[in-house]
């Protein structure tokens, strides 16, 4: 009975490993590549972090020597502050202005599709031409402000690039141009996913516009919101190229991002330790909002079945 109940068991451990065997054997290098080059990097990050390399990988073991001397270090705390500052605006006006501009365009205006043209087209520029375009704009010379004072306006200011304590405000308005159109094109697949009785039940008992978008509306899109925040929040975390072309993190360090400060650490300073330290740390930023979103996603819907 036991030879039996064996011979079922490889039997269907059989149908299983040569069920879909066509799709497994093409999902195999996807699954290779995120062993190896995610998690396996992941790893190798990690435990990096904890030695005190410098130019080249060392297997010299010094425990949070290197995560004491990052929160230590005024560049880095600089670049959390400025991270958290430029991360709850972003995300706050790139969602409200996104919904607020699906909600006008779904009115059924006139010209709709050239209106969702030329707001998407920003997210179609990569952050080194957007930091480029309003690093030439706010230049103070050469920009908005030298043209309008070569036209007769000689009060007018417009260097915030050039002030630290303007700086952010300047990075935090290139941010909003470029996401803000992606995030409205989310927010207008939502709306039109609305079932079109909603609309009309709510105006039979005459619900005022704003109350339907507000406490029936939002409510049903949940996950579009929630997928809003998860892209917008982890292209929040991993800010740098916009820096770098805006204001390379000037004046001084006002204007610095974790990112940056990796990527100066491991390729212009030569300390691999510190860097893996802080990028371990913006991992670990990335876990903080990617974990709640997948429960909310998945372990919501496992509850439900």
């Amino acid at each position: 009975m036991r030879y039996q109940d064996e011979g079922k068991a490889r039997r269907s451990l059989g149908r299983v490993l040569t069920h879909n065997l066509s799709a497994k054997i093409a999902a195999t290098p996807m699954v290779v590549t995120v062993l190896v080059v995610f998690i396996g990097c992941t790893l190798w990050t990690i435990w990096y972090s904890f030695t005190d390399s410098r130019l080249l990988p060392t297997g010299d073991f010094v425990g949070f020597e290197q995560y004491e001397r990052l929160f230590n270090t005024s560049r880095w705390n600089r670049s959390v502050s400025n991270l958290i500052w430029y991360g709850a605006f972003s995300l706050v006006l790139t969602l409200s202005l996104g919904f607020l501009l699906a909600v006008l365009l779904d009115q059924k205006v006139r010209f709709e599709s050239a209106f969702r043209t030329i707001m998407l087209y920003p997210f179609a520029l990569s952050f080194i031409v957007t930091g480029l375009v309003w690093q030439w704009i706010m230049n103070p010379t050469l920009g908005l402000q030298g043209t309008l004072r070569n036209m007769g306006w000689e009060s007018f200011t417009f260097d915030w690039i050039a002030q630290s304590d303007m700086v952010i405000y300047a990075l935090l308005i290139a941010g909003l141009w470029q996401g803000t159109g992606f995030v409205m094109v989310l927010m207008l697949a939502g709306l039109r996913s609305i079932d079109d009785d909603i609309w009309k039940a709510a105006r039979v008992d005459g619900i005022p516009a704003w109350r339907t978008y507000l406490f029936i509306v939002l409510p049903m899109m949940r996950g579009v919101f929630v997928t809003a925040v998860v892209l917008v929040g982890a292209g929040i975390v991993r800010l740098y190229d916009l820096v770098v072309a805006l204001t390379n993190g000037g004046p001084g360090i006002a204007s610095e991002v974790p990112a940056k400060y990796v990527y100066d650490y491991m390729f212009t300073a030569g300390n691999i330790g510190q860097a893996l330290a802080a990028s371990t740390m913006m991992l670990v930023t990335v876990m903080i909002i990617i974990v709640p979103w997948a429960y909310l996603e998945f372990g919501g819907r496992s509850k439900k079945s």
